[in-house]
Formats: structure tokens, C-alpha cells, sequence
């Protein structure tokens, strides 16, 4: 390669802004390139990944983009704009998107080496899966406006020579044509819950199967030897897992037992006898298997007449449409939770930053952001930023 002399160029760094000047090298075959930049961990988009990485992490953290470029100055001393804080966000979100679709960071853990004892005392594999989907605000078109009216009306009011130095807005993106939009969110985790990776679908249904495809493959859930799916009540759910290599799929204990709950506080005049026979019930399905629980719910709805009989018929089709799933005396020889909070936590992890007072989100961004918190929670975030650094060199 031929030296075309010196060229210089200004970086975003962690440590504030640096220029640099470095040889620029050329050939025929390669073209052009600094070598200097990957040792240097120079990216093209002139905001070292170090910085990058500081700003996701106020980013996600903070309630809104202004206070998170505010934070940012606080603990640094670097002084980023709210829209350049927001963009590199954003960014990073569908960056962090391509490579989890790519398959190209490893889960850290795979589905044999997550060993959980039986009730007899014997180590086995097990692995467990969930979904759920969340709902998450998203900008209309109006709000849209809005937003971008606010934005110029701030540039107007900057300084001149200030305002000159501003990058030229982007076009305003198409609003959503509801205000919330449904996302899904998955996750496979062990039996102690130390290994998890979480995933994020907007794409609907068929997103989800996608998604609960490849995680799968990434953790080789094959060899696992006990595949365990936990849901709660909505049978499309249900539907979606059936794609996996699962032995069994659950249903959540807890919304069972709300059910349960709600049709004895509905038909018992005495609170005493409706906590007794919830009880019983429940004890019923959870050691002695569906059919025993069946009877007893046929036995109770005998003696019902009326709006108290319509009660008994709306929760004996729950069960019957989930009769599959409810399988908790199985659950209970093999020593398997029966519960879905790993799950739901989840849900509420992921979205923490996209719900609140006034936070509006184009969807994809939405999920991008989801999908940042999805790589916290799989405990992949240091991973994820090395590979972004050595990606340069």
C-alpha cells in the first residue's frame, strides 16, 4: 500500500472530543483505509464505541433523553446533545437488533450444562421457556408533528452561531396508526435462573416463532433433558411455543388460581366457604392431575343455578381449553416450577424505559431500546461492546 500522506479527523470520545492526524494508505486491490483508526478504536460514524456504550447506558437508564445528555455531563464532563444522545440510542438499538438476528454473539451458555436436581436427587438438564407480549406506546402521526414543531422551536431560540453547527433534522418518519402497539418478549432460563437470554419481536406471530426459533438454537435447546414451557391464560401463546422441541407446556399456577378465586368469590355467599373450597380445588389440580380437579368442578357447578351456573360454565371452558397445559402433578413428580414470573419480570425489565409520563416511541426504536435492556438481562452487554471494539481492529 502507498502512503497518501496525512489526513486529519475529529473524534467523540469518553475522554471529550480529540483530533487526530494519521497516514492515510492506499492500494489498487483494497483501496484506501487508516490502519491507525482500528488500532486507535476509531469508529466511521466519528463516536468512539466507548462513548457509545456511556451513552446507551444513560440512555436506557434515564426517564427521558434530556436528563440522560444531563447525567452525561454530570459524570464525565462530555456534553452531548439531546438529539445526538437520542440518535446514538436509537442507533445502537438496531445495530444491537442486526446482530441478535445474526446470530453472531453467543448466549455465553448452552441448554445441557444447566443442571437441576429431581425430587429423587438426580442432576439433570432443564431448561425453561417463556413469552408474553407487552403492549408499548408508540408517536401518531399528530404527536409526531408535535415533537418536530418543539425540536425547531428550541434551534430557533439557540444562538446563531450555535444553531449553524446543528446537523440538518432528519424527515419526520411515519406516525403508527394506533397509540400502543404489542411487542413480544422471550425468554429461555435455567433452574436457577443464573443463565437467561431474553428476546424482543415486533413482527407479530410469526415474529415470535422466529424468534423463539433461533434463541432456541442458539442455547441448543435440543439438549436439554427436560424442555419446560411456562404461559399464562392466552392459548395463542400456547400455540406460538408449539414450534419448539418443548415436552410440556404449562400453564401459569397463578392465573389459574385467579380464576378459581374469582369464580368462588362469585358463587360462595360465605367468604370462609369460598377460601375452603378454593383450596381444595386448587390442592386437587396441583397433586392429583386434571381429571380428579374436573370432577370437583362439575360437583360445584351441579349445585348452582342461574348467573351463579354461567359462572361455573365460564371457568369449566378456561380449564377445558386448557386442559393440555395443566398438568401440575407432573409438574410436581419432576420438581418443575409452575409458575410464569421469570417471564413476567421480564416484561416489566424490558420495558421499564419505554413506559411512563409522556414517552411516545417510534416502534422500531421502542424495541431497540427493549432489545438493549434484553442484552442486560442475558448478561451479554460486556460481550456485545468488546465485539463492537474488536470489530474495529
Amino acid at each position: 500500500m502507498r502512503s497518501k500522506g496525512r489526513q486529519e479527523r475529529s473524534e467523540l470520545t469518553a475522554l471529550g472530543r480529540i483530533a487526530v492526524r494519521r497516514i492515510y494508505w492506499w492500494s489498487q486491490a483494497e483501496g484506501g483505509k487508516c490502519v491507525v483508526d482500528g488500532l486507535l478504536g476509531i469508529a466511521e460514524q466519528r463516536v468512539s464505541v466507548g462513548l457509545r456504550q456511556l451513552a446507551c447506558l444513560v440512555g436506557i437508564e434515564s426517564r427521558s433523553f434530556a436528563r440522560a445528555a444531563t447525567v452525561l455531563k454530570k459524570l464525565s464532563g462530555i456534553v452531548i446533545g439531546e438529539e445526538l444522545l437520542r440518535e446514538l440510542v436509537h442507533e445502537e438499538g438496531r445495530q444491537i437488533q442486526k446482530v441478535s438476528a445474526s446470530e453472531q454473539l453467543p448466549p455465553g451458555w448452552s441448554a445441557s450444562q444447566n443442571l437441576a436436581q429431581t425430587p429423587e436427587g438426580k442432576e439433570i438438564s432443564r431448561v425453561y421457556t417463556g413469552a408474553d407480549g407487552v403492549m408499548v406506546p408508540t408517536n401518531t402521526q399528530q404527536e409526531k408533528d408535535k415533537r418536530r414543531q418543539t425540536v425547531l422551536a428550541r434551534r430557533k431560540a439557540m444562538p446563531r452561531g450555535q444553531s449553524r453547527r446543528l446537523r440538518r433534522l432528519p424527515a419526520v418518519g411515519k406516525g403508527s396508526d394506533q397509540r400502543y402497539k404489542q411487542v413480544y418478549v422471550t425468554r429461555l432460563y435455567d433452574q436457577s435462573k443464573s443463565h437467561t437470554l431474553v428476546g424482543v419481536s415486533h413482527k407479530g406471530p410469526e415474529g415470535l416463532r422466529r424468534l423463539l426459533r433461533r434463541d432456541a438454537a442458539r442455547v441448543l435447546l435440543l439438549s436439554a433433558v427436560e424442555r419446560v414451557g411456562i404461559v399464562d391464560g392466552a392459548v395463542c401463546l400456547r400455540t406460538n411455543l408449539e414450534v419448539l422441541p418443548l415436552q410440556v407446556i404449562l400453564l401459569d399456577f397463578y392465573h389459574l388460581m385467579e380464576h378459581v378465586g374469582l369464580a368462588a368469590k362469585l358463587t360462595f355467599s360465605d367468604e370462609q366457604q369460598a377460601l375452603e373450597w378454593k383450596e381444595d380445588v386448587l390442592h386437587t389440580v396441583r397433586h392429583q392431575g386434571y381429571e380428579a380437579f374436573y370432577d370437583k368442578l362439575l360437583d360445584w357447578r351441579g349445585d348452582l343455578r342461574g348467573g351463579r351456573r354461567k359462572v361455573a360454565d365460564r371457568l369449566n371452558n378456561y380449564v377445558v381449553e386448557r386442559r393440555e397445559m395443566i398438568r401440575y402433578d407432573l409438574a410436581e413428580q419432576n420438581g418443575w416450577d409452575v409458575g410464569s414470573g421469570p417471564m413476567e419480570s421480564q416484561c416489566g425489565a424490558t420495558t421499564d424505559r419505554i413506559k411512563g409520563r409522556g414517552r411516545r416511541w417510534d416502534l422500531p426504536n421502542a424495541v431497540g431500546v427493549m432489545s438493549m435492556e434484553a442484552l442486560h438481562q442475558s448478561n451479554l452487554w460486556d460481550s456485545y461492546w468488546k465485539a463492537q471494539m474488536t470489530a474495529l481492529n
